[in-house]
């Protein structure tokens, strides 16, 4: 990721955030570690290439953290750096403001805690 200088705080955090896959990567370590093979499960539309570079990325950038334990066959665990946690404060201030304030959608919550990670 490119050097963030000078840059807005806004335009700093969507850049970590943004894109079709991460929010939904994010919302799946949000509950705990995760294998790679139960990512691809639980977010069946993403390849394999995109969910790897994906990943990649969100650890460049402090999101998430790689877990290789050298047991046969090898396996890794992605969960949620101390920064990867704390992005969903902003998620729950999007769940507020979708429940409060969008008058022109109306949403509902089905309360599933995927925007609530066990972290906090």
């Amino acid at each position: 990721m490119e050097k963030m200088e000078n840059r807005c705080p806004v335009e700093t955090t969507l850049s970590l955030i943004n894109g079709k896959w991460k929010l939904l990567i994010l919302k799946e370590l949000s509950q705990g570690p995760v294998r790679y093979n139960q990512l691809k499960e639980s977010i069946p539309a993403i390849s394999t290439k995109v969910l790897t570079q994906q990943l990649r990325e969100m650890e460049s950038d402090g999101m998430i953290i790689r877990e290789v334990f050298p047991e046969i066959p090898p396996h890794v665990e992605y969960s949620l750096s101390e920064m990867g946690v704390s992005i969903f404060k902003i998620f729950a201030e999007i769940r507020r403001w979708g429940l409060e304030d969008d008058k022109r959608n109306n949403p509902k919550c089905s309360d599933c805690q995927s925007c609530r990670p066990y972290h906090l």
